[in-house]
């Protein structure tokens, strides 16, 4: 059988034809909302994710209430992907995980028994090992589930059932705040305070009662964002910290859904006596691993960012207690602690995102008041739901027990249909008119339930559900007392939570530090050293100022060429015969035995060329550059900062020229003096001589047949001076020399150096 006739056998009536773009736009939306629905963003009315949703359920169907014992968490993990989240067993321990850690979620879901990991960013111990229960404040997302509190859908089998939203007593979406990433958008919202929450809801169902056929979705005045900032004061991260932000801008990120809030670590003082302290951090920023954040301070205390810092210890146990010792006696610490926060992650900032699924199951960002009457709106249904399911139990119980004093009216008559007739039951109906549930309980009853003192009972219990179908009968009818019943529980569970320490506030807020100005001789520790760089292109460093290196070994054959005292804040600059310019940090030159390293392992230097120049450079000095045939420029010196390999093209070069001088031009100079090898010397005023960034430049001094040899600038009243040997000469009557640029110039003075050299 051809390959032809193998297509052809196929099922050709389930092929449709379509546009392949179609088709992958389809399917790729498909998965995004997948991603987004059922995976990603958190439901508006309880807070939770599927996969969180489905593992509180499956805890609680293992009946791991706080009062039971725990179980293995390998096994809650097991009848989550079981049964209910068809997913890797990871994923969902990850999950778990999470909701047990008082370091990441505000009110923990999951009380763990084990290795749960550490703020420090350990990892938690296998599923194996650690047990699990669950917390009363799960319970309370819990409340009312089997009293009519919420939809049930079947699971991804058919063969369960799991609810579609939990009835949710607390607004949990606030109370832990939530993130995660979807496919096109992100959620990521706060942890708050359960009390304050509870203080905002509880003003909002007041406005309600006393307006209650108002529609509170679309907004009213009577309930403002200024309002609710009095109530929400702003987040209350787990891991406590201190918010820097004015009250304007929360209330504005709230209103909006979006913003963001500086949060820093939590710091004091603790005095050693003698004028010595430690700067103590007890609390450090929501996510942040401790651990990262002391190794990232012991590099820059190593690296002297920070050198007002002397160590850094982790003295931590339960409790955070990060100790940093200061080098420094001053009570100003406040001015080093910013720049701590700028330079590690003891400052962060938290973006607000409130991206999350309304009940219609599209996703929106709601403000911090949307918020609230959603949760609202869903503790309306949830207690009408619940009402109506109490309320129809309590009607079918009002009917048997109406059947049961009726057989307590008619207890020989009754008693004596049972005996003796063959269908008591349609009997029973029909002389007393009862309905089958009446007369099938009638039947059912126990003899010891014919007592006289059961009949007490029984019409008591009739009294007790009639007046109660009463009350729910007009919860049902009216408005505000719905709002009233769910003011009434909102703060039964407030009172529930106000004596622990969870719900006391762990973050303060407080308005953003004033700038302050941190001068650059304390951020940074200042070293003197000694820059060498020898003839063959080997440079080293040594520490302090030296003033004699005799002692100093090369390798055979090479000597000094260089000797700079500089500071190890300074840049180098290094100017080569190829006419670019190299800067390097003083800090990064070798301090290690032995002969230096080569400049060409810091910068691409031709391996015929060589540095002619290594001076400190200072940006706001000007630079007189020139090539072997007397042409030059100013230059300024931040024009050469170019701290790469390749460096910065100052001087152009023909192939038979190479850069020639790199010499500083000081405040006070007015004339330059150029001397070639033929020993002419010629000055002439520095004003002649043009400032470029790059290029030739100009004829200095024109040669028959020579080169440049040596220039510099100086003070014409000071003099020219210039070296020979050991002594400094100085001549100053230069009218002889001086003249405009570009001439031949005449023989240097009597006396002039024989290498041609000023220096």
């Amino acid at each position: 059988m051809t390959k032809k006739n193998i297509f052809k056998n196929k099922n050709s009536e389930n092929i449709i034809e379509t546009n392949f773009s179609d088709a992958l736009s389809e399917r790729y939306l498909s998965y995004a909302m997948s991603t987004i629905v059922s995976r990603s963003l958190p439901d508006v009315r309880d807070g939770l994710k599927p996969v969180h949703r489905r593992l509180l359920f499956a805890m609680r169907e293992l009946n791991l209430n706080p009062e039971k014992g725990f179980k293995k968490c390998a096994r809650v993990v097991g009848d989550v992907i079981g049964k209910y989240h068809p997913h890797g067993d990871t994923a969902v321990y990850d999950a778990m995980v999470r909701l047990a850690q008082d370091f990441a979620i505000r009110y923990p879901l999951v009380e763990g028994q084990g290795n749960f990991g550490s703020i420090d960013g350990d990892n938690p111990a296998a599923m194996r090992y650690t047990e699990a229960r669950l917390t009363p404040y799960a319970l309370i997302l819990m409340d009312g589930l089997e009293e009519g509190g919420a939809d049930f859908l079947p699971t991804y089998d058919g063969e369960y059932n799991e609810p579609k939203v939990m009835p949710a007593g607390v607004l949990n979406l606030l109370a832990n705040g939530a993130s995660g990433i979807a496919v096109g958008m992100a959620t990521n919202i706060p942890s708050h305070n359960l009390s304050e929450i509870s203080d905002a809801l509880i003003h909002m169902c007041k406005v309600r009662q006393k307006y209650p056929n108002r529609n509170y979705n679309k907004g009213r005045p009577e309930i403002l964002d200024s309002t609710l900032s009095k109530y929400i004061k702003g987040p209350d991260f787990p891991t406590g910290g201190v918010i820097i932000e004015s009250k304007e801008n929360i209330i504005e990120s709230y209103k909006q859904g979006r913003g963001v809030f500086r949060l820093r670590a939590r710091w004091n003082i603790e005095k050693k006596g003698r004028g010595k302290f430690v700067i103590i951090i007890t609390e450090i920023p929501f996510q942040i691993s401790k651990s990262k954040i002391i190794t990232r301070i012991a590099e820059l205390i190593e690296a002297k960012k920070i050198p007002f810092l002397n160590d850094i210890f982790d003295e931590s146990d339960d409790k955070i207690r990060i100790v940093l010792e200061p080098k420094i006696k001053t009570a100003d610490v406040d001015i080093f602690m910013e720049q701590i926060f700028k330079l590690t992650d003891l400052e962060t900032r938290f973006s607000l995102n409130m991206n999350v699924l309304c009940d219609d199951g599209i996703p929106r960002i709601l403000n911090l008041r949307e918020i609230l009457q959603a949760f609202l709106n869903h503790r309306q249904k949830v207690l009408i739901s619940r009402t109506a399911f109490r309320l129809k139990n309590i009607k079918r119980r009002i009917e048997i027990l109406k059947g049961y004093l009726i057989v307590y009216l008619n207890l020989d008559r009754v008693i004596k249909i049972i005996r003796e007739e063959e269908y008591p039951k349609r009997i029973l109906e029909k002389k007393y008119k009862l309905t089958e549930t009446q007369s099938e309980s009638i039947l059912n009853m126990r003899l010891r339930a014919l007592r006289k003192l059961e009949e007490k009972n029984i019409k008591q219990e009739y009294k007790k559900l009639s007046d109660e179908e009463a009350a729910l009968s007009s919860l049902l009818r009216y408005k505000k007392k719905q709002w009233s019943a769910i003011e009434s529980q909102i703060k039964e569970i407030q009172k529930q939570f106000s004596s622990s320490e969870l719900n006391k506030r762990k973050t303060s807020i407080s308005d953003p530090p004033k700038q302050t100005y941190l001068p650059n001789e304390l951020l940074v520790e200042k070293e003197p050293l000694t820059i060498i760089l020898s003839d063959k292109g080997w440079v080293r460093s040594l520490k302090g100022h030296k003033e004699n290196i005799s002692d100093i070994k090369f390798k055979e054959g090479d000597n000094w060429n260089f000797v700079l005292h500089a500071m190890s804040i300074d840049n180098i600059l290094f100017f080569a015969s190829n006419g670019r310019s190299y800067v390097l940090s003083a800090d990064k030159i070798s301090q290690k035995r032995g002969f230096g390293e080569p400049v060409s392992l810091f910068f691409d230097l031709p391996s015929d060329a060589k540095i002619i120049e290594m001076k400190i450079l200072e940006p706001s000095n000007n630079l007189i550059v020139a090539s072997n045939i007397g042409r030059g420029f100013i230059v300024s010196e931040d024009i050469l900062n170019a701290q790469t390999k390749t460096g910065k093209h100052i001087l152009t070069l023909s192939k038979e020229e190479h850069a020639m001088v790199c010499y500083p031009i000081f405040d006070d100079d007015d004339h330059i003096a150029v001397v070639g090898n033929n020993k002419k010397l010629l000055i002439f005023k520095i004003s002649e001589l043009p400032i470029l960034n790059k290029g030739r430049g100009v004829i200095m001094q024109r040669y028959n047949k020579g080169y440049l040899s040596d220039l510099r600038s100086f003070k014409k009243s000071d003099g020219l001076s210039w070296r020979t040997g050991s002594k400094n000469r100085t001549e100053f009557k230069l009218s002889s020399w001086i003249g405009r640029r570009g001439q031949a110039g005449k023989i240097a003075p009597k006396g002039f150096s024989n290498k041609n050299k000023f220096r």
